[in-house]
């Protein structure tokens, strides 16, 4: 090994473990402030009363503490200032395989339950717990894990489509698991292999054990209303159905658009259901807004979860405006990460994001005149979350860079989007964000799959897999495509009401810790966290029923 080398791998190490130390600290100060903090709500609290509100997140945050676990903290620590009885729902190595424990290259290895546990009792600090719960008390209820004997046994030799569709007793665990298992996997096609029947056979085994305890836990405090972190997770997503067959009211939350907000919601968090009064007009002061985001949107100065995914964005080179000349029109065709596609409310005309690129590849080889450019999504390869199901991977299949009309722009790649969006006829996405901004800019945007924003007509939406190909063919024909008025006026309203009315700030009591994706707490008194917009809006959403957005 030369010198050189050797001052590499050295720094490299020094740089692991000096990151590594610090975050260690980082999380230790942190816990310190949330566990006094927690000693204040405790102690200042009034005494509760009326129905209670269950807080339950299994789902964010294993040793540290995650955006969505803050938000969730805060929320709750504000209900209980206001006399709110809350009560904690809490894992105490309740399943045997949970989504963030997982390890996908070993599934038998043993779950981190000793660190959850840790650093779930520093939030549950100084809350009693709940045995034989009367109502009208705040605490927190940690469950455990029974392996139940005769599931187990139902479920041992069956196959991944059977464990998928499995239903028990009325509840359907197999499709309660199946968005947790293609996240955690990174994949959406399923390997019918042991280890991922293995994986999911744990988690339906874990999914009944939570159904059992919540449903018991519901029996003991009578809830006005649950409130869980996503809703499509396994644990979450179990509790959400057992409540919802009850007839009680459940509230999703995720991290917003804005930095360090959140977003809570009656529906589905994921989905982003969003109602706009049909009256409602941008005004030039609300117009300005908008448009002074977008033109950092643009740049490329923006992050998502606490991610910056364009530092350094770059325009078009002079290469590809070189083989762009020598075709008639050019067609981005914007892709997402599975993971994110393979939620169910997402594949509603294709079965997934892979099966409409199989008919984006065959119109790509019957338009030779047309520059397709396959653009993968900057998360695709995003450290500790990078696809195992990738567009690059699809690529290299299907043989497509052998085709002399295709560009393939690959995750790592910061050209921009923007600049690509104002030379092309038209855009293909399957439900990336990237649409709701072309549509934005003017563009012709043709959708795939369900988006946030095709609950309002922002883009061109077909609803079967022969209307997709027959608008497909019929825009690259067109001499010009007319695009709807309203499609611009509802992407500019939406993105308006995503980014100002619904993304509530936490930005004065959350900050980014050592890892952007995770928060530390900021110091606050607790008389300026109800005094808070935010934490008002998610009040009187839960107690009164108003819509969760900020005021104007």
């Amino acid at each position: 090994m030369t010198s050189s080398l050797l001052a590499m791998t050295y720094s490299m190490i020094k740089e692991f473990f000096t990151q590594r130390i610090k975050r260690g600290l980082v999380r230790r100060f942190n816990n310190f402030k949330i566990a006094r903090v927690a000693k204040q709500v405790a102690k200042q609290e009034p005494q509760p009363s009326g129905q209670p509100v269950v807080f339950f997140k299994a789902s964010t945050g294993i040793d540290d503490l995650s955006w969505n676990s803050g938000f969730h903290l805060l929320a709750s620590w504000a209900f209980r200032m206001k006399g709110i009885p809350v009560v904690y729902f809490a894992c105490n190595s309740g399943m045997s395989k949970c989504v963030l424990g997982t390890n996908r290259d070993n599934p038998h290895k043993e779950m981190p339950c000793k660190t959850c546990v840790y650093q779930s009792k520093t939030l549950y600090n100084d809350v009693e717990k709940l045995e034989g719960l009367k109502v009208g008390k705040s605490g927190v209820d940690w469950f455990n894990f029974e392996r139940n004997s005769d599931l187990q046994k139902e479920i041992q030799d069956l196959n991944i489509e059977q464990l998928s569709n499995l239903k028990y007793q009325d509840i359907p665990l197999g499709g309660l698991c199946l968005p947790a298992l293609r996240w955690i996997l990174r994949i959406h096609h399923l390997n019918d292999d042991e280890s991922t029947r293995y994986l999911l056979r744990e988690y339906i085994l874990s999914a009944w054990n939570i159904a059992q305890k919540f449903s018991k836990f519901l029996d003991e405090t009578n809830p006005r209303a649950v409130i869980v972190f996503n809703g499509q997770f396994f644990p979450e997503a179990t509790a959400k159905y057992i409540a919802q067959k009850r007839g009680i009211r459940v509230i999703t939350h995720e991290v917003g658009l804005q930095p360090a907000s959140a977003y809570f919601t009656d529906g589905e968090a994921t989905a982003y259901p969003i109602h706009i009064p049909d009256d409602f007009e941008l005004n030039d002061e609300q117009n300005k807004k908008l448009d002074d985001y977008l033109a950092k949107r643009f740049q490329g100065d923006f992050s998502m979860a606490g991610i910056k995914f364009w530092a350094d964005m770059k325009g078009l080179d002079e290469s590809f405006l070189q083989k762009a000349n020598g075709f008639k029109q050019i067609v981005p065709v914007f892709t997402n990460v599975i993971f994110d596609t393979s939620q169910p409310h997402a594949n509603t005309v294709f079965e997934d994001m892979f099966d409409w690129l199989d008919l984006v590849l065959e119109v790509i080889k019957e338009h030779p005149e047309t520059l397709f450019v396959i653009r993968a999504h900057p998360d695709e390869l995003r450290v500790r979350k990078a696809s195992r199901e990738t567009v690059a991977g699809w690529v290299e299949a299907k043989n497509v860079t052998s085709l002399q009309n295709v560009i393939f722009i690959p995750s790592n790649e910061t050209l921009s989007s923007y600049e690509l969006i104002l030379k092309s006829k038209f855009v293909m996405i399957y439900n990336s964000t990237i649409g709701l901004e072309a549509s934005i800019m003017g563009m012709p945007v043709l959708c795939a799959g369900k988006a946030r924003f095709t609950q309002y007509p922002t883009v061109f939406f077909p609803q079967t897999i022969d209307e997709v190909r027959k608008k497909i063919k019929e825009f690259l024909l067109a001499e010009k495509i007319e695009v709807p008025a309203e499609f611009k006026r509802n992407a500019r309203r939406f993105l308006y009401y995503q980014l100002f009315r619904t993304s509530l700030p936490f930005g004065d009591f959350l900050e980014p810790s050592v890892r952007t994706t995770q928060t530390r707490l900021k110091s606050f008194g607790l008389e300026e966290l109800l005094e808070a917009e935010s934490v008002k809006v998610i009040l009187d959403g839960v107690v009164e029923s108003k819509e969760f957005l900020l005021r104007e």
